[in-house]
């Protein structure tokens, strides 16, 4: 079988990577193009948000190949463009089989399905779901025995069980990739990105991690994670590696298995991972440190344990403050990511949110607002309370508001995630610790994203009659920034002489 997989485009940017420039590959795509080619399946991905392809063109090109079969995967925000993509497809092949994966659809294959150009949907984990439909279509079987699925009716297979062992997957295949169009700040670094586990125990309500991947922690055997950064590392000719796993050290055992293959290959590398304050300590981070990594990201999210209580972080704010003091000592940079308005929150919240995230002195800091993704608790909370106000898919990106809050309406977070970004990353202390680092430009060039990605959402919500000329406000915040700039030039200037 020809099997096209596509990351669908998007009817908006995804504005929270805009506003750091950054550009991943879908691996999950990869994974499957893998398993599909690891049974004789030929495979093209075509990564339509890096290429920057609309609907049309992302057709036109998934049509030349002549497929036999097509899937596409799509995030939230991107879903109605993987729709109009479906039903692109679907006009021009009427015969030929559309299948869509991903969480959205996962949790809304209603949706989906009602679109009338989906055939299919993979619930779940989709390698085995898409390798056993693709075989199924292929012998002109019955599609309804494959697990996993909701087919037209809609009906209902048995559902997919997770894959226990990840050992058993093979490597994703990066030659299916673009490799060369991944960015990080809008520049081509060259980066493996790597996915070592699966699922989380800990469900927090605005993430769908839990709800999709499953409360069971899996992760793949330090060996072949070291034998694939070892491979790839060598074959795009870089030593920088990113691993997107939400919780790299929850196991210190695997860790420092992993440190150890690190250390047995002679392995230079420079990474970066993610994971949760409770899953780390000293001894670790020396570890860590001492075998190339160099920023780890922490989520915080709330400056108050209750709230963290609420949201089902199960961290405190005193192990947040340990963990980054901690990771700082051993010589790390942190990234910090804050999630401002969840529904019960007052505008003094999401000011103290960020006021912590200044005292913790973080090198990075991320700011969002709250969005009930389709499968969260808090998306449940959003219905129940009659919260939400923007129904399109399109707005869910973290950046545009779709709900308002008991104390807080969205026009109003607009503002303030915009004065969040000014707040942290303009103060003088901090502008001259990035200058000394050379890197001030860089962290300017987020800040400015930032409040462009703000003013383009109020533009769009109810904001201009509350705020009177948006371009003027814009303008003035860009004012700021560039005046903030120079001023910490000149004063460096003049520390130097």
């Amino acid at each position: 079988m020809k099997v096209a997989l596509v990351a669908s485009p998007g009817l908006r940017p995804l504005e929270i990577y805009q506003s750091i420039g950054v550009r991943s590959p879908p691996l999950g795509l990869a994974y499957m193009g893998a398993v599909l080619e690891s049974a004789g399946h030929q495979v093209k991905i075509l990564d339509a948000p890096t290429l920057q392809m609309g609907v049309n063109d992302a057709a036109r090109e998934i049509l030349s190949w002549k497929p036999d079969i097509v899937g596409i995967s799509a995030v939230t925000p991107t879903v109605k463009g993987g729709y109009r993509l479906a039903c692109t497809i679907k006009n021009a092949a009427p015969d030929l089989p559309v299948v869509m994966g991903g969480q959205h659809v996962s949790f809304m294959f209603n949706e989906a399905l009602s679109t009338g150009c989906v055939d299919y949907v993979a619930i779940g984990e989709g390698e085995r779901t898409m390798l056993e439909l693709a075989n199924s279509i292929e012998r002109g079987g019955d599609v309804s025995s494959v697990d996993g699925l909701a087919l037209p009716g809609p009906r209902l297979t048995r559902p997919r069980r997770p894959v226990e062992n990840l050992d058993e997957l093979p490597e994703p295949d990066r030659h299916l990739l673009p490799m060369d169009k991944y960015t990080v700040f809008d520049k081509p670094i060259k980066i493996i990105h790597m996915i070592a586990s699966r699922g989380c125990p800990y469900g927090c309500i605005y993430c769908s991690t839990s709800y999709y991947w499953g409360r069971r922690y899996r992760i793949r055997s330090a060996k072949l994670v070291a034998d694939e950064i070892e491979k790839a590392t060598q074959e795009y000719k870089t030593n920088i590696v990113v691993f997107a796993d939400d919780e790299l050290t929850l196991s210190h055992k695997w860790v420092n298995e992993f440190l150890k293959e690190l250390e047995s290959r002679k392995l230079d590398i420079s990474w970066t991972c993610g994971t949760r304050v409770s899953s780390v300590n000293r001894e670790l981070l020396e570890g860590m440190r001492s075998k190339g990594c160099n920023i780890i990201y922490y989520g915080v999210e709330s400056y108050n344990d209750e709230d963290l209580a609420r949201i089902r972080k199960k961290i405190t704010t005193g192990q947040v403050q340990d963990a980054v003091r901690t990771t700082k000592e051993v010589g790390m940079e942190v990234a910090g990511s804050f999630v401002l308005g969840f529904p019960w929150q007052r505008v003094d919240d999401v000011r103290n949110t960020v006021k912590f995230a200044e005292r913790l002195h973080l090198d990075y800091a991320q700011f969002t607002v709250a969005t009930p993704y389709p499968g969260t608790p808090l998306y449940e909370e959003a219905i129940s309370g009659n919260l939400i106000e923007v129904w399109d898919w399109d707005y869910y990106t973290t950046v545009y508001p779709v709900m308002r809050g008991a104390y807080i309406e969205r026009s109003q977070m607009n503002k303030l995630l915009g004065w969040a970004y000014r707040k942290f990353y303009m103060r003088p202390s901090y502008m001259f610790s990035q200058l000394t680092k050379n890197r001030l430009s860089t962290i300017l060039s987020i800040a400015a994203r930032a409040v462009r990605s703000a003013i383009s959402s109020m533009r769009e919500s109810a904001a201009p009659r509350m705020y009177g000329s948006l371009e003027e406000y814009e303008r003035s915040l860009l004012e700021e920034i560039r005046s903030g700039f120079e001023g910490v030039k000149s004063a460096w200037r003049a520390v130097q002489a």
